[in-house]
Formats: C-alpha cells, structure tokens, sequence
C-alpha cells in the first residue's frame, strides 16, 4: 500500500481505515495497517509546523503501532528526482507497489488579478502537475502488481457555472498548502479560478488515465460530500467550524472500500457517503464531529445547492436606500458584542455593501479602540469588503443562513484577507449564541 503525495493531514488518515458500524470506537485501527499494508508516506512535512500538529515521521509511527509497516520520505511533489527517489526506496523496502494516493494540494486565495504567476504556477506545480508526474513515475511498477489503484483526492468535473460564477475576486496575498478535504470551510470566503483549473487538472487526469490504463489499472477519484475535520481547518476557521464538519474518518473507510475493488472498476469519481451508503453503512453520525449539528456541503456537487432552497428566493430592489430599519439594529446589536478583546484577536476592518430594500454601505472597525460600527466608507481601507442583498445580511447575522452556503449559491461575494472573513463568523456565532 503506497500513499504517495499524502498531504500533512491525509497522512494521519492512519492510512486508510475501515470501520464497521458494529466495532467500538475505542481500538479502532486502520483495518488496511491491520490487514498488513506497507505504507509510504511522501510529502514536505519533516518538521512540526507551529499550528499543525503531526509529521511524515509521527505519521509512519502510528500506522506501525495499528499493526502495518511504514516507510517516511521527504518529498515535494514538483521534484521529478525527489519522486523518483521515494519510488525505488519503496520498491527496494517492500518489493513493489500497488496503490498510489493523489492528495497533495496547493491553494493561493487570490483572484485573478491580484495572483501572481509564481503561485499559480504553485498550484498548478502541486496539484496538476504532482499528481500528473507521481502518476507517471509509479505506473510502472503498478502494471505489475495483481491488484494496482490510483486514487486521487479530486471533484467531479462540474461545468454548473455556479462553481465558476464567484471565482474571482479576492486580495489574500497568502499562498496555503492544505489537504483538499478542509476545501469546504476554506473556499466560502475565497475566490480563485487558478485553484480550480489545478483541482480540476487531478481529475482530469482520472479521465484520461482510466481510460489508458483500463484493463490494467483502476483509476478513481474520491472526494467529501461534507467538510471534514482536520487541523488545518481549526486553524482556519476557529473550534467552532468544527461542529459543522465530519471526521476524517468517513473519507479512510470510502477510500479502503474503494481500494478493495479490482481493476476493472475505474473510472469513477466517487463521494465518500455515497460509496459507504453502496456498502450498506447507514449511520453517518458516528463520523459527525457533533451528531446531530447541521454540516457544512462540500464544493463542486450540485446535490449541496438542491438542499439550499432558501439561498434562490429572490428579493425586489428598490431605489430607496435606508439609514436605519433592520440594518441599523443589526449594527446596533453588532456593537454591543464587540470589546477590545474582540478587536485585539481581530484586528480587521470589514465593509458591507449592500443591495435590494435597505441598500447602503456599512462598516465594523475592529482594529482599533474598542471597536465601532457606521454607515458609509470606513475611515481607512477595508480589509475585506463583502457584497450582498440586505436580506441575505440580515440573515446570516441572525443565525439563519451560514455563510458558507450564502457564497456557494451566488448570495455572496467577497474580497480581502481570507482570516479576517473567517474571523467575523466567529463574531456571528458569538452574537447568536447571546440571541442578540
């Protein structure tokens, strides 16, 4: 069993596991470690980073203490010599390969304008490109084994021009390297056409390499219909985002039962629940990190927007514009949650322009002072400037529209500092949860 260009997170999958609805949590190991699977983990994570725990090496230590054996490279998948070092290191150790993970992914949260070429060709480099080149240099050595997969961590293709619609616009200058499964959480506040042209790129190579090698090698692509949980995604988005996420569990136990397949299953562009669902699981609560709360949708399935049916109402514009009304009382409820506490964790300054009945132009200063809220331009440039229908405004403040769903149905466009936006849904639950 080879996962390679495992990202930092994948990684500590504990490889890929599959749980029965009748074992305990407690003692759950990676049935593919207990099945005796030799692992490689190839990717750039030698050293802990300060937010994300686990490295290559902590990784390989838990697969061998679940009972399977562990082979640890540092690897950037944009090095050709680097792969092809990692490959015959794990041919040398365990005699072959037999299964190849595609998961390694790059995201730069800029928009078109403002992305520069170097981290588009980052993106493109790790995404398309590592994958493309991991492939090629693995193939080989998979023509040879009785059972070889590649799996890669890709969407479906999806031309729905929604998925394209919000894509461009935002100012971030911070390239991140994340696992795709925290994509969920990341994409809402973001756009970012390069990304998806080098996400997109992962599953076209699932196209044409079933189609090459059909026959010889089950080619597939999994991805999460919900977000999951992982730490990238605490970092990101707070403790909070992850009550709304599944564990990553859902994705190890798809992907085993996908890898149990033969060869002549390829070609398919799979989603975790639906997989487990064809294997008879029907308990989806025992991945929620919180039974029963409400989860995020994943990006790039139509099935998300069908279950949003409030994010299509439409509202009538109107040429009137108001200073006061439910906006005003918004923002009144705003300042009373905020503090220099607020603002020194925050340190933002957001702008709202909104549309339809109450259109007008608002803003939240919590970078300096105890915070302030007013009507109009902020005293100095907005770190991130969010677009919206003042119906969608007030919803999502009042707990009963996620931002995230606001974005991925056309309801919301925004610019700035990824963080920032990420840290005023924190605000938003804050307020919520004291029923301002």
């Amino acid at each position: 069993l080879l996962p390679l260009s495992v990202s930092q997170e994948v990684s500590r999958l504990h490889a890929l596991r599959h749980r029965r609805e009748s074992r305990d949590r407690e003692g759950h190991r990676p049935e593919s470690c207990r099945d005796g699977a030799n692992v490689v983990i190839a990717a750039k994570t030698a050293v802990p980073h300060p937010k994300l725990p686990g490295t290559i090496y902590s990784a390989a230590q838990e697969v061998e203490a679940a009972g399977g054996k562990a082979l640890a490279c540092v690897v950037d998948i944009r090095d050709e010599q680097q792969i092809g070092e990692a490959v015959q290191k794990a041919v040398d150790k365990f005699g072959g390969i037999d299964i190849l993970v595609n998961n390694a992914s790059a995201i730069s949260l800029t928009g078109t304008l403002e992305t520069p070429m170097k981290k588009v060709d980052l993106m493109l480099g790790i995404n398309l490109r590592g994958t493309y080149l991991t492939s090629k240099l693995v193939i080989p050595h998979l023509l040879k084994s009785r059972s070889p997969h590649i799996l890669n961590l890709a969407p479906p293709p999806n031309l729905n021009p929604i998925w394209f619609k919000n894509h461009t616009g935002n100012h971030s200058n911070q390239p991140v390297s994340i696992p795709s499964c925290t994509c969920a959480v990341i994409t809402y506040v973001v756009s970012f056409s390069a990304y998806t042209m080098a996400k997109y790129g992962m599953s076209m190579c699932v196209l044409g390499m079933s189609e090459e090698f059909r026959g010889q090698i089950a080619v597939n692509a999994l991805w999460p219909k919900t977000a999951i949980q992982t730490a990238a995604m605490s970092m990101l988005g707070g403790e909070d985002i992850g009550k709304q996420c599944r564990t990553a569990d859902i994705m190890a136990d798809a992907a085993y039962a996908i890898l149990s397949q033969p060869k002549d299953y390829t070609g398919h562009f799979l989603v975790d629940e639906d997989v487990l669902k064809e294997q008879g699981v029907h308990d989806f609560d025992q991945y929620a990190v919180q039974p029963g709360h409400p989860l995020l949708p994943d990006y790039f399935l139509d099935s998300a927007l069908e279950k949003m049916p409030e994010l299509h109402e439409t509202t009538k514009p109107t040429d009137t514009p108001t200073s006061s009304g439910p906006i005003g009382s918004t923002f009144d409820a705003i300042k009373g949650a905020i503090n220099e506490d607020v603002v020194k964790s925050t340190q933002g300054i957001y702008q709202f322009n909104l549309s339809g009945e109450h259109e007008g132009v608002w803003f939240l200063d919590l970078k300096s002072g105890s915070g302030s809220t007013g009507q109009g331009q902020p005293p100095v440039k907005a770190d991130v400037v969010m677009t919206m229908d003042s119906t969608v405004f007030s919803k999502m403040f009042a707990g009963k529209m996620k931002p995230t769903l606001a974005f991925m149905s056309g309801k919301l466009q925004i610019r700035g500092d990824m963080t920032l936006a990420l840290k005023l849904e924190k605000l938003m639950n804050r307020m919520n949860k004291a029923k301002l």
